[in-house]
């Protein structure tokens, strides 16, 4: 055989060779693809391909292998089973294959600058809106402009956003619109990013309970943990519904469990309304992680939250370690960052927050640097679960919700343990204006009943000082406190003057202030000097007034720029009027001359106070002329009634934003950048 023949013959076999390598790969790779299922919800995350496998038992649950299989089932049957057993541990246990562990990663958008807001908003499926102005709410639309996002455009819309408020004291209007998986800013501290975690740290039990919670915010709570946690420490995510009582919501939610995710997360109902407190030890009871973590039911996690809290755990199991809680906007939803605070409480156990010590924070490295805290709020924290119950769980003798967190707070510090904020773990929280439940079934006031219990067991002679807070409280019954009382001797706790001394110092020297305060001495500390509202600084950025296009009339207060919740009427304009002058700040608020803030509040126009908190005093301005004036708290613009005529006097009012008003944009007259 000539030399080129063989060369020729070795070609052609190794290009034989190479196609049926070639041919076995592509062969392998789709016959494990070819039933990859992509269902989708009307009322979940619509369009979107299922984010995780939602394993069970095989032996047991053989009816979830029908969402995977296409075509003949006892055909493929025994190929699933296989691909199942190499995604799960001993055919049980839920693990996530390397594609899974890829989409669990952070959807956590980063942004510069810390503490800085993020300026778009993922959607989850809306109408389209026919306002040029208002920025539209495209379906599919991924990056929607979050002025527009609580924009209503019908009446039936308006209802949903008053009923919302009205259920949930938030804006449920807004949480339908919102994606499950919404891009929050990262408002870590940049050197939470470098610091590396153990590889094996203590499994974790996120429970989460909740009465008649919105289903959107409660639905985005879930995957919030889910998206964002490092899935070999999360153990399990137990839900408890508190025997809620809207119609179908428990049902809706097991639908959604059953389809969108994992085996971990499991869903229970108490047989009766237990109350936050004893729905809390229900769930507790239940958890099989190494560490608690207890979540309220309307948060949403930020990125690798959940190591920080595990590690500090695993280093000393009587550590009892919080988030730094941020804040989820409740009219918008704004997710901002939340400054370094410490817990503390008043005489009246009432929950505050304290300021970290400017002397404390002087290197970078003190920013990161977990916090000790007298006191915790309650709502978020992680703690070793035997530790949970050899310290006496929650106390059960209180009801409902209100006083559980300052008890257990003593409790920890004064019976061997310790309280931490850690600043690398972050969760956003929906801060409500009030409890959109009431308080016991008998109809009183359940956290000041808690909180006598906690005086009882744990302040010894300080207990009087509660009671000078709280003297309707002294004859109220309060229940069998024997039970509590025998813990703190069982577990040896010291006494409340040790936990004053050595702990929350800042009780005694606040009430030394009031003290001397009211007998006319002077006190000398480090604190920063209260300014009043009307003479606080802010950052103007433009000043002018506000024309009716088409018209000759100005949007002016109907009574003196110092009278608050004075309504708005037309009039001619008039540049030297004060009555017209507006100035715009930084935060978007309008202050009329400089003094008080125009506010949409109960979908009412009006001026008042500067609240400083944005939302109703939030406005959005487009352009200088022929612009829409748009609140996004209460999704309604600035206009006329439509049936009405243009005259000086004419009260000017809030309504639903429409391209079509005749009497909805506005000019801005004498316009200047300050």
């Amino acid at each position: 055989m000539s030399q080129a023949s063989f060369r020729l013959r070795s070609f052609l076999i190794g290009m034989s060779v190479a196609s049926l390598t070639w041919g076995a790969s592509i062969y392998l790779y789709l016959s494990l693809n070819s039933h990859t299922d992509t269902t989708t919800l009307s009322d979940g995350d619509k369009g979107q391909s299922l984010p995780y496998i939602p394993l069970r038992d095989i032996s047991s649950r053989n009816h979830v292998l029908k969402h995977f299989v296409d075509g003949n089932e006892s055909k493929t049957n025994g190929q699933w089973k296989l691909k199942f057993k190499q995604l799960v541990d001993d055919g049980t246990m839920y693990k996530n294959s390397p594609a899974l562990v890829a989409d669990l990663k952070s959807k956590v958008k980063v942004v510069n600058g810390f503490g800085s807001k993020l300026n778009s908003y993922s959607v989850r499926n809306v109408g389209k809106n026919d306002m040029s102005f208002g920025g539209g709410l495209d379906k599919g639309n991924s990056n929607l402009d979050m002025e527009s996002l609580g924009l209503i455009k019908t009446i039936e819309e308006k209802k949903e956003r008053e009923q919302g408020f009205k259920k949930h004291a938030f804006n449920a209007l807004i949480s339908s619109r919102l994606s499950y998986h919404r891009n929050v800013p990262d408002t870590r501290h940049d050197r939470c990013s470098s610091i590396e975690y153990p590889v094996k740290l203590p499994s974790a039990s996120v429970i989460i309970c909740f009465y008649n919670e919105e289903f959107h915010a409660l639905v985005r709570s879930i995957h919030s943990v889910l998206d964002r946690s490092n899935t070999q420490n999360l153990h399990e995510v137990i839900l408890v519904d508190d025997f809620s009582d809207i119609d179908g919501l428990n049902e809706q939610l097991q639908k959604y469990i059953e389809k969108r995710f994992p085996i971990k997360v499991r869903l229970y109902k108490t047989p009766r309304r237990e109350g936050l407190i004893r729905a809390r030890i229900f769930g507790a009871k239940r958890a099989t992680g190494d560490v608690l973590v207890f979540l309220d039911s309307h948060i949403e996690a930020n990125v690798n939250w959940l190591d920080p809290l595990l590690a500090r755990i695993k280093q000393n199991f009587t550590r009892v370690v919080m988030p730094l809680i941020d804040i989820i906007n409740a009219e918008t939803f704004e997710y901002t960052a939340s400054p370094l605070v410490k817990g503390g409480f008043n005489w009246g156990l009432h929950f505050k927050w304290d300021n970290v010590p400017e002397d404390s924070l002087l290197h970078g490295e003190d920013f990161v640097k977990p916090i000790q805290s007298p006191a915790m709020a309650g709502g978020l924290f992680a703690m070793d679960t035997k530790y949970f119950h050899d310290l006496g769980e929650y106390d059960s003798g209180m009801d409902v919700w209100g006083g559980e967190n300052i008890e257990l707070s003593i409790r920890v510090w004064t019976c061997g343990g310790s309280l931490e904020i850690v600043p690398c773990s972050r969760v956003g929280h929906i801060f409500r204006r009030r409890r959109p439940y009431g308080s016991s079934s008998a109809g009183e006031d359940s956290t000041v009943k808690n909180s006598v219990r906690v005086a009882e067991v744990w302040l010894d002679e300080y207990k009087e000082e509660f009671y000078k807070t709280k003297p309707t409280a002294r004859n109220l019954d309060y229940g069998d406190i024997s039970e509590r009382k025998s813990i703190r001797v069982k577990l040896h706790c010291k006494s409340f003057k040790w936990y004053l001394e050595k702990i929350y110092p800042q009780l005694i020297e606040e009430t030394s202030e009031a003290k001397s305060s009211n007998n006319g001495s002077k006190i000398s500390n480090n604190k920063v000097p209260y300014s009043p509202w009307n003479e606080r600084k802010r950052n103007y950025i433009s000043q002018f007034q506000i024309n009716l296009m088409g018209t000759k009339f100005c949007i002016q207060s109907e009574h003196s720029v110092t009278t608050k919740n004075s309504g708005l009427v037309l009039a001619p304009c008039q540049a030297w009027n004060k009555k017209q002058r507006w100035s715009e700040t930084d935060r978007h608020e309008l202050v009329l001359a400089e003094l008080l803030c125009l506010d949409a509040g109960n979908n009412k126009l009006r001026i008042s106070k500067c609240h400083e908190m944005m939302g109703s005093q939030e406005w959005k301005i487009s352009s200088k002329m022929e612009t829409p004036i748009y609140n996004m708290a209460a999704g309604l613009c600035i206009g006329l009634p439509e049936t009405g005529k243009v005259l000086e006097g004419v009260k000017v009012t809030l309504d639903i934003c429409s391209e079509k008003h005749p009497f909805m944009k506005f000019n801005l007259l004498g316009y200047r950048n300050i």
